[in-house]
């Protein structure tokens, strides 16, 4: 099967988050109304921002850098769950750590990827490897491959469809609240698309005037 289509003969979208981020949580959910209105289909990948912001942390305020080391864990599960299980249960659990750290206020804490796992029908044991590096290499893979698409000036999500060439076009964002639905959510893709495949198009941008709106 080409990269150009997945399984189902639809348009891929690979989609690289971290769950830890309020702001790529909105895009996802944004990326789950695209799949209803478009002849798309998502294919789920971590980054992270730990990994991130690893060689910069001295430059970060404390609340921060206390953030980014909680943020270890969410991915690491999400990796060895992955490993363990396959790719089709990242999506799916990604839907229950977000819903719970985010719009049930839970925040990333162990009882709520344990909660989260217990969603989806997974081991509750694979909680245990948020203090695990066995899957770091592949954690460090998988973002690698994402921030790679797009340089290390932008975070996540990052977001890669095929182009008219066979090159892959990646972009990071949108930034979006709250997540638009139906229509709205199809004509925010198509002119995602439309500035991302112009060459030499960077960025697009306004000030934030409201935090993440959960539904």
């Amino acid at each position: 099967m080409s990269d150009n289509s997945t399984a189902t003969g639809k348009t891929p979208v690979d989609f690289w988050f971290d769950p830890l981020c309020p702001w790529a949580w909105m895009t996802s959910r944004w990326m789950l109304e695209v799949e209803k209105v478009r002849d798309v289909e998502v294919r789920w990948h971590v980054m992270s921002l730990s990994v991130l912001n690893e060689d910069k942390l001295d430059e970060l305020p404390e609340e921060y850098r206390e953030l980014l080391e909680k943020g270890w864990g969410p991915v690491r599960v999400v990796v060895a769950a992955q490993q363990k299980h396959g790719d089709d249960v990242v999506g799916p659990l990604y839907t229950a750590l977000g819903t719970r750290f985010h719009n049930k206020g839970e925040g990333a804490t162990r009882e709520a990827v344990v909660g989260a796992l217990q969603d989806v029908g997974l081991p509750v044991e694979l909680a245990d490897f948020a203090d695990s590096d066995a899957y770091d290499t592949e954690l460090r893979a998988s973002h690698k491959e994402g921030i790679d698409k797009v340089g290390q000036d932008v975070g996540t999500p990052v977001i890669a469809v095929p182009g008219p060439d066979g090159e892959q076009i990646a972009f990071f964002g949108p930034v979006v609240t709250p997540a638009p639905k139906g229509e709205e959510a199809a004509k925010l893709w198509d002119g995602t698309l439309l500035v991302a495949s112009i060459p030499g198009f960077y960025e697009i941008k306004r000030t934030r005037t409201q935090g993440p709106i959960f539904d």
